[in-house]
């Protein structure tokens, strides 16, 4: 099955032109907005892959001739080849990312599993990990609350990474995380298993509604042991507020001041209420939360083994990459795209 069904898109297309052309379109201006947003995007994609394909023939037809091509004609396929590629990578990605909340932020969280300091390093190596591909992305990563391991590594962190599919792309890194080395805490050099989990959480835009009372909120200020200059630790700036009826907790150390903070734990617990009541009306969270494993052996999603030999294997899509380094340096988008295209087969969306 293909992940692209031209002949269904242009007839979605013809039916969307039919609506727009009809004289009493724009009574409903709300409506009219949202069909003509689906018209261009669908024309986008159509033109695309028409230009594409196109090219990708006309070069096929070049490279057929029997006559030898002259250096500047090879540059010029050269060049269209690489522009082509770059158009055909973007179609992918529109493709892929038609989920309701795709192109929000997303909320990014590790804990490691069992295992103490071992483990707790393999969560600071991920957190590392996910950083290193947000820069590749040209997001943006804010640390909101991070606690350090006692002897190496992190015991939990949160983040929030800004920018355009940050979630649709994230997503797909939902699960526990297996890591097995050599371990550099082991005086006797013998091989160690390491669990962590990630949990990827969309950055709600609707969560206005959601109402909290003052008399539901325990809060709760200490002092930050993260980054933030030399008065963080000094002072109890950062907030973690318990949202009693639901046990909900959230806690900030990122900002500078107690009142920032709490803003930021406030804007967190509603998109934590919000994501609930997605749970209660439309019994959506197993989609949008992920399902949660135990974070121990058979519930992994992916292993990344840098002894006895290198490996990083995806169990969901069986997608390996020997370079382990290049992956925990955040190479990790064919990663990514395998497992979005294994969903968008599976949901029979392509």
């Amino acid at each position: 099955m293909n992940l692209f069904d031209l002949p269904k898109l242009i007839e979605e297309r013809k039916q969307l032109r039919r609506k727009i052309e009809h004289p009493e379109f724009w009574s409903n201006q709300e409506e009219a907005i949202q069909v003509t947003t689906s018209f261009n995007s669908l024309n986008e994609k159509i033109e695309i892959f028409t230009k594409v394909k196109d090219t990708f023939s006309n070069v096929k037809e070049l490279l057929e001739m029997e006559e030898v091509l002259d250096e500047q004609i090879l540059k010029s396929i050269h060049t269209e080849l690489k522009e082509t590629l770059q158009k055909g990578n973007e179609l992918r990605k529109t493709l892929l990312f038609s989920g309701e909340y795709d192109e929000n932020n997303a909320y990014l969280v590790i804990h490691p599993g069992a295992g103490g300091t071992e483990s707790q390093d393999w969560a600071d190596m991920l957190y590392q990990m996910y950083v290193k591909f947000s820069e590749r992305q040209k997001f943006k990563v804010k640390v909101i609350d991070l606690l350090k391991g006692d002897e190496a590594g992190i015991k939990s962190v949160k983040l929030l990474i800004e920018g355009k599919f940050a979630y649709g792309l994230l997503k797909s890194e939902k699960g526990v995380h297996r890591l097995v080395r050599v371990s550099p805490f082991d005086s006797s050099g013998r091989r160690h298993t390491s669990f962590a989990s990630v949990n990827i959480v969309p950055e709600f835009k609707e969560t206005s509604s959601i109402d909290i009372k003052e008399d539901e909120l325990k809060i709760d200020t200490f002092r930050s042991g993260g980054a933030g200059g030399q008065n963080v630790n000094k002072v109890e700036t950062a907030v973690r507020i318990t949202h009693l009826p639901t046990g909900i907790v959230v806690s900030s150390q990122s900002e500078r001041s107690q009142i920032m903070n709490k803003d930021l734990c406030m804007k967190m617990l509603q998109n934590e209420l919000y994501a609930l009541e997605l749970e209660k009306k439309k019994e959506k969270i197993s989609e949008i939360v992920g399902e949660q494993k135990n974070i121990e052996w058979g519930s992994q999603i992916r292993s990344y083994v840098l002894f006895p030999y290198t490996l990083v294997k995806d169990h969901r899509t069986e997608y390996q990459d020997g370079n382990v380094q290049a992956v925990l340096d955040g190479n990790l988008l064919e990663f990514m795209y395998r497992y979005l295209e294994s969903e968008a087969r599976k949901n029979g969306n392509c």
